[in-house]
């Protein structure tokens, strides 16, 4: 098969390149894949496809800009060009695009695709119906977020013409059959990246570090991590550093830098930037607790599920998605209320205070991220492009023998 597939890509810094690293790494090794071609944003650096394992072709197609208005024209010529078997589309509402229009375009791709009669899948990491547009950082003003939800709803119905738009959640499956009366939402897990051999409990000496990871400043905010880990030293006598790993989210600009800032004279705070790709196992490794500062959630976590891969305890707020993980995928944590300063000091507190329950909330964690490593994903989405390319057959069958 030749499988192209429609994502921004490392070096990128838009949203979902990490993710569609590991597909890419999960994909070439599969035999089933002869050819991937990455339709990818355009980026100064060349992309990163120097992998060590054998695997198929990798060719990379840069035809799209982050907030350009003709991406849907580029990423259609680069699809007449190529002529792919089947395409993926790692996609969220933001993917191609903070500006509406831009974003709004982009998204018209599938069903160019569905078109021209190319087996289309769509990975839909978000869906509107589960997302607060305040907290996410879209609007708090109640008239546009009416307008974004009409807006939302009517590129759903867009996204939704593709053959299979795959979600990684139960409820995101049923939420929209029941809203858009469709048939053809499939759920495949989020998966886990890299699955190392079964990680060491034993922490570097010094300080226990409490780390968080990703993009801060909408519904991610460290504040509240910062004051309750003075909490917990203050309480307990521990040496704890604060880890604060990642970058502003593109909606809110300097929002770690005034972070930095407001809290210039607490001590032992460390901000990382950028993780690049080598960088994340050792950050994980080394951290006594990976804390999730969220006020509200927009999909599956990808950053949890790498932290039970490296068999990390976790601190979560109780609410939302990441609730649905610990129930649908058997992840476990100490949760917290959002927001609320003492209950996340004392979710932490219960674990760098018990070595036992530490070690076993890690365990666990790494025990449901065994149960989806990238391959079987990957598999799964090839089995789903073999179903739709073999109706496709059986309609022009049918199509020519009448």
């Amino acid at each position: 098969m030749k499988l192209a597939i429609v994502t921004a890509y490392p070096p990128s810094k838009v949203t979902l390149n990490e993710y569609a690293y590991h597909l890419v790494k999960s994909f070439r090794q599969n035999k089933k894949v002869t050819e991937l071609i990455l339709l990818t944003d355009v980026t100064p650096a060349e992309k990163d496809i120097h992998f060590t394992e054998d695997g198929c072709k990798i060719t990379v197609k840069e035809c799209w800009k982050f907030n350009s208005y003709t991406n849907v024209i580029k990423v259609t010529k680069a699809i007449n060009t190529i002529k792919p078997d089947a395409i993926l589309f790692n996609l969220q509402f933001m993917k191609f695009g903070d500006k509406k229009v831009a974003a709004a375009l982009g998204l018209m791709l599938p069903l160019v695709c569905k078109i021209k009669k190319i087996p289309t899948i769509v990975l839909l990491h978000n869906i509107l119906e589960q997302t607060n547009l305040e907290s996410a950082g879209f609007t708090s003003n109640k008239i546009l977020q009416k307008i974004y939800n009409f807006i939302g709803q009517t590129l759903t119905k867009l996204i939704l013409k593709a053959d299979i738009v795959a979600v990684t959640m139960h409820k995101y499956v049923t939420t929209l059959q029941d809203k858009y009366k469709v048939s053809n939402v499939k759920m495949i897990p989020h998966g886990t990246f890299e699955i190392p051999n079964k990680p060491s409990h034993i922490l570097p000496k010094g300080a226990l570090k409490i780390m968080t990871f990703g993009k801060f400043g909408t519904y991610k905010k460290v504040e509240k991590m910062i004051e309750a880990v003075e909490k917990v030293r203050t309480s307990t006598g521990l040496n704890l550093e604060i880890v604060i790993a990642g970058t502003d989210n593109p909606n809110v600009p300097g929002y770690l830098a005034s972070v930095k800032e407001k809290y210039k004279n607490v001590a032992q705070i460390t901000f990382t930037g950028y993780v690049e790709e080598v960088e994340v196992a050792p950050l994980f490794n080394e951290s006594a607790v990976v804390v999730f500062p969220y006020t509200s959630t927009t999909g599956s976590s990808g950053v949890l599920h790498q932290a039970g891969s490296y068999g990390k305890a976790v601190v979560m707020p109780n609410l939302g998605d990441l609730a649905t993980l610990v129930e649908d995928e058997g992840y476990r944590g100490e949760f917290f209320e959002p927001e609320n300063v003492a209950s996340l000091a004392n979710a932490i507190e219960l674990i760098v205070t018990n070595e036992s329950h530490r070690v076993a909330l890690g365990e666990a964690n790494y025990k449901a991220a065994t149960a989806f490593p990238m391959e079987r994903i990957t598999a799964m989405y090839l089995n789903q492009f073999e179903a739709i390319i073999m109706v496709k057959k059986l309609a022009k069958k049918v199509l020519v023998e009448s």
